[in-house]
């Protein structure tokens, strides 16, 4: 958007916003300078560092006023992200490019996309005819040939999305968006401009002719997102692509004026198209995304904005002066080690905290000391009755007296033993009898209760409710108990008894087996 808006001044003359650019440019610089400010460790992606980049190259291009002398010069900001994103060139995965995000815990850490490259490519290409430095240049043609090297740019000059880098970058993500080819555009056309060099020319060239996939409609001119504009599935940033590609083409024909022809008749049709679309909204100038329709789409959005004016502002290029450099009217200030700092850096920076001081020791304590106090005293009042005429204090030490009786009659309380309910008898879980007379108490015990264990008393006659969990009739087999239940006792003599109305062994059933 800020890239936008440096446009509008540079085609316009109008500086009515120029103080809010300047501001918006400087607020995000961070602090090293290069576009990596702490409030976007957790979204920033080495593509949205580049776009920043770009816009503070056109600053210096263009001439927009200059920040004050103790805020970082444009030139200088551009200079820092190039350094910053060269120390992240990853050689380790197919064998070099950028990845898509900066840090690790971003989802696309793990894959290299076409737009990152493109901005590093189309940045350093800038810088090197803006300064004249070639070290710029060899970076750009780094960047060029492994685009080649690696298949994002295929044979037929078709700019592809990226791949990841768990496939070797071999596995292609094939979809065609118009700012990846925009942005190799602008480099080229920058780095024909530095170099003179035909070669480069035939990589321009090639790289507009494939370009005429994106400009649809009866006549093949109307510019438009193909990936996603016709299913209506362009997100929110794909929404503004259209602007990025119209300012790049405006801007390459001031450095290859030979691209003029080719690319204006593109531009006025689609700026016709998109004015078309602008009359949406309560204000009837909201601009629609579809402009390859006659009719109003419905969208609105920034980036619908964005696209509408820039092909709009791309006609007046043929007016507007050449971009200027170092040694051609160039009034930024370089610096080209800034940034030196975050090279390379795929990690946020941790806190920068002062250096614990005495005093600051001295403050934790006391503050320590009296949130202790405060909590001690605050427990301690929850304990106290206001309707007793004892003072706290004295209370506080009957409280004392209180706890330590109490805990010294836990310790001596016996836990009670557990009651095993089985087959009409009680049965002490804990108690080891050596003799038939247990279980002859239990019996009597059990016959002269009110209400027999295991039986509730039904006013219905005849009729009985079970409380056991066992199957009726359990147990039937003939090596469990018919008429009673085992005990954990030793080996008892045999004895005849009647427990629940059926006589038996106590060691076996009915008919005496064991």
């Amino acid at each position: 958007m800020m890239g936008s808006l440096i446009d509008y001044w540079y085609y316009s003359g109008d500086d009515q916003y120029n103080k809010l650019v300047e501001q918006a440019l400087l607020f995000q610089v961070g602090d090293t300078n290069d576009y990596m400010p702490r409030n976007q460790t957790l979204t920033e992606g080495n593509d949205d560092q580049g776009f920043w980049g770009l816009a503070v190259m056109s600053a210096a291009e263009y001439k927009f006023p200059d920040p004050p002398s103790d805020k970082p010069q444009w030139l200088a900001l551009a200079q820092a992200v190039f350094n910053t994103q060269a120390g992240r060139w990853d050689t380790e995965h197919c064998n070099g490019g950028l990845r898509w995000q900066i840090f690790k815990w971003n989802q696309g850490f793990d894959y290299k996309n076409s737009i990152s490259q493109a901005c590093f490519f189309a940045l350093g290409a800038r810088l090197a005819l803006y300064t004249g430095n070639n070290s710029y240049a060899e970076w750009a043609e780094k960047s060029w040939d492994w685009m080649i090297d690696v298949g994002f740019i295929d044979k037929y000059w078709r700019v592809i999305d990226g791949a990841h880098i768990g496939t070797n970058c071999t596995d292609h993500v094939p979809y065609q968006f118009s700012y990846n080819a925009g942005g190799f555009i602008l480099g080229a056309a920058a780095m024909y401009n530095y170099t003179e060099n035909p070669v480069w020319k035939d990589r321009l060239d090639n790289l507009l002719s494939a370009s005429r996939v994106f400009f649809t409609g009866p006549d093949k001119n109307i510019m438009t997102e193909v990936a996603c504009e016709p299913v209506d599935r362009c997100n929110l940033d794909q929404q503004s692509f259209k602007a990025y590609l119209s300012r790049w083409l405006a801007a390459i024909t001031k450095w290859a004026p030979h691209t003029y022809d080719f690319v204006m008749p593109y531009l006025r049709a689609s700026a016709v198209a998109a004015a078309k679309q602008c009359v949406g909204g309560n204000n009837k100038r909201m601009c629609g995304l579809k402009w390859n329709q006659d009719k109003y789409d419905g969208s609105t959005g920034v980036g619908q904005q964005m696209a509408a004016m820039e092909v709009t502002l791309a006609c007046l290029i043929q007016d507007r002066p050449a971009p200027v450099s170092h040694g051609n009217g160039g009034t930024s200030k370089g610096n080209p080690g800034l940034g030196g700092g975050d090279m390379g850096r795929n990690e946020p920076k941790p806190p920068n905290y002062k250096p614990i001081t005495a005093g600051d020791q001295a403050g934790a304590a006391i503050l320590t000391i009296a949130l202790l106090a405060a909590l001690i005293i605050g427990i301690g009042w929850i304990f106290v009755d206001e309707t007793s005429d004892k003072p706290p204090l004295e209370q506080f030490k009957c409280i004392q007296k209180s706890t330590k009786a109490a805990i010294v009659a836990v310790a001596r309380t016996t836990p009670s033993r557990p009651i095993i309910e089985k087959g009409g008898f009680v049965i002490n879980a804990t108690s080891k009898r050596s003799s038939t007379s247990s279980v002859l108490e239990n019996n009597q015990a059990i016959e002269a209760a009110a209400v027999r264990i295991g039986r509730v008393r039904s006013e219905s006659v005849g009729t009985q409710r079970r409380l056991s969990n066992m199957p009726i009739g359990w147990p039937r087999q003939s090596s469990n108990v018919s008429n009673g239940i085992w005990l954990d006792t030793p080996e008892l003599p045999s004895h005849t008894w009647q427990g629940s109305g059926i006589k038996g062994d106590i060691h076996g059933d009915s008919d005496g087996k064991s």
